[in-house]
């Protein structure tokens, strides 16, 4: 018969290590809060919104990773230098996001909606990447519901007023 100590000893080890490899696999950049991220305006459709831009490789590693809840007003966009297949993990958010991937011309190829996020060390470990159907420019992550509350559908388009 397993004593209640030999049966926690290895699921206590187990959850130490996943928990360095976690932290291990955030890239030093990520971690820093000196990361800063200019401020843009977008529409999709013609929704209005105020993004953080991320547009540097520091500014896409660190994404939305630690920050509160964001209004429906506001965003995040993945500015990429040439379009590509780019996945997006929720590693360290504290809340769902909606997703959504466009090409160059504003169009969106992939959507994902009501993504949770990956937070607790145990998460980490297990945590997926979305990959979108096709290659995108841009990403826009915004919080979960936005792309229902706005009827956003694959004939969406997205219009840069500045970044």
């Amino acid at each position: 018969m397993t004593t209640r100590a030999q049966a926690l000893i290895p699921i206590s080890i187990a959850a130490v290590i996943i928990g360095v490899v976690g932290l291990m696999s955030i890239p030093s950049d990520s971690k820093l809060d000196s990361v800063k991220f200019p401020m843009g305006t977008i529409l999709v459709d013609e929704i209005p919104l105020q993004v953080q831009i991320a547009d540097t490789e520091p500014r896409r590693v660190r994404g939305l990773m630690f920050q509160d809840q964001l209004p429906y007003d506001q965003g995040m966009i993945f500015v990429f230098d040439q379009p590509g297949t780019y996945s997006l993990w929720m590693l360290n958010m504290q809340f769902p996001l909606d997703m959504m991937w466009f090409d160059k011309d504003g169009n969106i190829v992939h959507i994902e909606k009501d993504v949770p996020p990956c937070k607790a060390a145990l998460e980490i470990a297990t945590c997926q990447s979305v990959v979108p159907d096709g290659e995108a420019l841009y990403v826009l992550e915004v919080t979960s519901g936005f792309i229902d509350q706005n009827n956003i559908t694959k004939d969406s388009v997205l219009s840069i007023i500045s970044i």
